[in-house]
């Protein structure tokens, strides 16, 4: 079907056929006239096979008529790529904005955009604060709503849905979804259309790589290089027909030697590439704000057309190697299946070498059909490739057979609720009374009765959870009863900063408990609570955290306990204490990523969430010891920038973080004065400063130079636009 006879805007159009979209794909036909109608569809259809197009047409329309549209993903990585997609429609005068973080605060010009793209988590956080510019939404998009099924973003999503459903009855919802078992359940639930399909726009051939033959699921058989490893053989066969390769494997340490081990072969069958291979190499590297092992060693594996993709990446890394190979630079990544939840990375090939991962609970379990076959779906990039292959590895005959009736003929599991435990509703129970949206316990499992949870199983026995959770928040003094349920100041307080009740149980104590001098306290509480995701105990790590303890021991705020089970719990939560204290030391990443056995990637998401517990101490300490709030303060700015105190004015300066900062101070430049007081000409001889930093600071200071020489890309720009 042509875009233009499904009734779309022919300005829509317009834009659709610039981007080379002259039709539908059949899936995205068979839903557009139920979402130009404006009414709720589940849209449960293959990978790549075009679900986000269903929602922008229907957002776009909307907008284009005046209303306003919600879009979430699960993801911060997929909210950017969403934002760029949709700022390709800015010259019809459509505002977008990406919205994901600072929890407590609703950004006062969010009203002004058209779409908003947000995560779940943040989308719940701007109910809690109820901003009137909700109630205008028309469309609210539900991307990857299948990821209900997941423990940890799961509940989030799954209230979030049904408080739209509930507060804003008459917006459109559009469900996005891969191929579940019960597709229909969820769109029963949301009292939505179903579009289903298995139609895809690069034909899949599925097979199961075993003693040098690919054995597909259509019968056919390829033979391959039995002199080659199974890796090897199926990368080497691909890229010698023009392909590219995506290989999943199940850790970290696995996706860096293969990578490694793939680098020889690929970077022999790839040799025009390799010049400006080397280009992106050397950016990644020297674009480091500190030079890491970890960032050298991925330089090393793009020199050879072969990197490795992983969450001990930092951001920057990550979104590098995602280009490269989105521009055909990169022949192969060697992932882990982070890299499968969502991000748009096709290939001609994916591999999945490893169908067992280890679970801290269960040791090695099988990973989840559902998710392998999202894996198999990156394959086959469309308007690029004539087919996709997606290949499971066996050792042997039985596993071959198992792996093509479990995961490549076995159907995806159905998705169920995790809504219903104490820990995923306690901060949703506090929040829904802290709104006033709900103001009884009957008023709350009311709510609670509207979710997927309840459309799933008898969830009488959630009364019995949400009264528990009622008591422990009266107890806690975050909840009081006269008539009404009602939040007392510090419920509120909780609910806006959007952290577990029980984490600000912990903190409010030892924020009680606090006095000068006990800063390492501050982040023990921050890195001891629900929220902090803590760094387990190896065996290396018993004698050097025993010896530390007791250096800290007058600073701690939350005393070690008796139960030795507990105890080593405690250790693990100080080891983490210890790796956030380490980043405002200014500690180099490289040693702290030695030490602590992790990598840059995993160092910023601990102090990403380490900064919001310390600004959520900050604004506790209002409440229960002023004395601690500018320590509170001080840490937070600290931990965002991982810097000692004596840098905190430096800082203050855009474009000035750690490495520029420590730069100056080590050469007599202490603070904004000594700044002013320094000349341009020096300030750009500082290494890691240069010209156009040494320009910026002294823009922001007030001390432009006209006589400076500036320059742009094409070495022309005016001193008037520099001013």
């Amino acid at each position: 079907m042509r875009v233009e006879d499904i009734g779309l805007d022919p300005r829509i159009v317009r834009k659709l056929k610039e981007d080379g979209i002259e039709k539908l794909y059949p899936p995205q036909a068979q839903a557009a006239a139920s979402v130009l109608a404006g009414k709720n569809v589940v849209v449960a259809i293959p990978t790549a096979s075009g679900k986000s197009l269903v929602a922008y047409m229907a957002i776009l329309q909307a907008v284009l008529k005046g209303g306003k549209a919600l879009y979430i993903v699960p993801l911060k990585a997929l909210a950017s790529e969403k934002y760029e997609d949709l700022a390709k429609f800015s010259d019809l005068g459509i505002k977008v904005a990406e919205s994901t973080g600072d929890y407590d605060e609703v950004d006062a010009k969010l009203h002004k955009y058209d779409i908003v793209i947000s995560t779940s988590e943040k989308a719940d956080s701007l109910l809690r604060h109820r901003t009137k510019w909700l109630d205008q939404i028309s469309v609210v998009v539900a991307d990857e709503v299948h990821l209900m099924n997941d423990p940890g973003r799961g509940p989030t999503l799954e209230v979030t849905l049904v408080k739209f459903r509930t507060f804003n009855p008459g917006a459109q919802l559009i469900a996005l979804s891969a191929t579940i078992k019960n597709a229909s359940e969820l769109a029963e639930w949301l009292g939505a259309e179903l579009v289903t399909s298995d139609w895809r726009p690069v034909p899949l051939r599925e097979g199961v790589y075993s003693d040098g033959e690919i054995f597909f699921t259509d019968n056919s058989r390829k033979k391959l290089d039995a002199d080659e490893t199974p890796v090897n053989a199926i990368v080497k066969d691909t890229l010698a027909s023009g392909g590219q390769c995506l290989v999943f494997v199940n850790s970290r340490k696995s996706s860096e030697s293969q990578a490694k081990d793939l680098g020889k072969l690929v970077k022999k069958m790839i040799p025009g590439k390799l010049e400006s291979l080397s280009r992106t190499a050397d950016r990644l590297v020297g674009e480091q704000d500190e030079p890491t092992t970890m960032g050298e060693r991925l330089g090393k594996c793009i020199r050879s057309g072969c990197a490795f993709h992983h969450a001990g990446l930092t951001s920057a890394q990550r979104k590098m190697v995602e280009g490269s190979f989105r521009s055909g630079q990169l022949a192969c990544i060697v992932a882990t299946p982070t890299l499968a939840a969502g991000i748009n990375l096709p290939a001609r090939t994916v591999i999945v070498r490893d169908i067992r991962r280890y679970d801290s609970g269960a040791g090695y379990v099988s990973i989840p059909v559902l998710e392998v076959k999202q894996m198999c779906g990156r394959a086959g990039r469309p308007r690029f490739d004539p087919y996709g292959e997606a290949v499971l590895i066996a050792r042997d005959e039985d596993e071959r057979s198992r792996l093509m009736e479990d995961y490549l003929l076995g159907e995806n599991e159905s998705i169920r609720s995790k809504l219903g435990t104490e820990p995923a509703m306690r901060s949703h129970v506090l929040a829904l009374i802290a709104t006033k949206d709900a103001n009884s316990l009957d008023e709350l499992n009311e709510f609670f009765q509207k979710t997927f949870l309840a459309h799933q199983v008898d969830a009488h026995y959630l009364r019995d959870i949400i009264g528990g959770i009622v008591g422990f928040l009266k107890d806690e003094e975050m909840v009081s009863e006269e008539d009404r349920l009602a939040a007392t100041p510090f419920g509120r307080r909780v609910s806006d900063l959007y952290i577990d009740p029980l984490s600000a149980v912990i903190i409010r104590d030892a924020l009680k408990r606090y006095e000068p001098g006990k800063q390492f306290g501050l982040v023990q509480a921050a890195c001891s609570v629900p929220d902090m995701p803590i760094l387990y105990l190896r065996q290396s790590d018993y004698e050097w955290i025993e010896l530390y303890l007791d250096e800290v021991k007058d600073q701690l705020l939350i005393d070690p306990p008796e139960d030795l089970e507990q105890y080593e719990l405690f250790l693990s939560k100080v080891k983490t204490a210890k790796m956030v204290t380490d980043w405002m030391s200014e500690v180099h990443e490289n040693e702290m990523s030695s030490f602590f056995g992790i990598g840059p990637g995993d160092i910023r998401n601990k102090v990403e969430l380490a900064e919001w517990l310390l600004h959520s101490s900050a604004r506790l300490s209002e409440l229960f010891n002023r004395e601690a709030t500018m320590e509170c303060v001080d840490a937070v700015t600290r931990v965002r920038y991982g810097i000692r105190s004596e840098l905190l004015e430096l800082v203050k300066l855009r474009g000035l973080g750690r490495v520029r900062a420590r730069a100056l101070y080590s050469r007599g430049i202490k603070g904004l004065e000594d700044l002013r007081n320094t000349s341009y000409d020096r300030l750009k001889q500082i290494p890691t400063i240069g010209e156009s930093v040494a320009r910026s600071i002294k823009d922001q200071l007030g001390q432009a130079d006209p006589t400076m020489p500036v320059s742009n890309e094409d070495g022309q720009r005016s001193l008037v636009e520099f001013r």
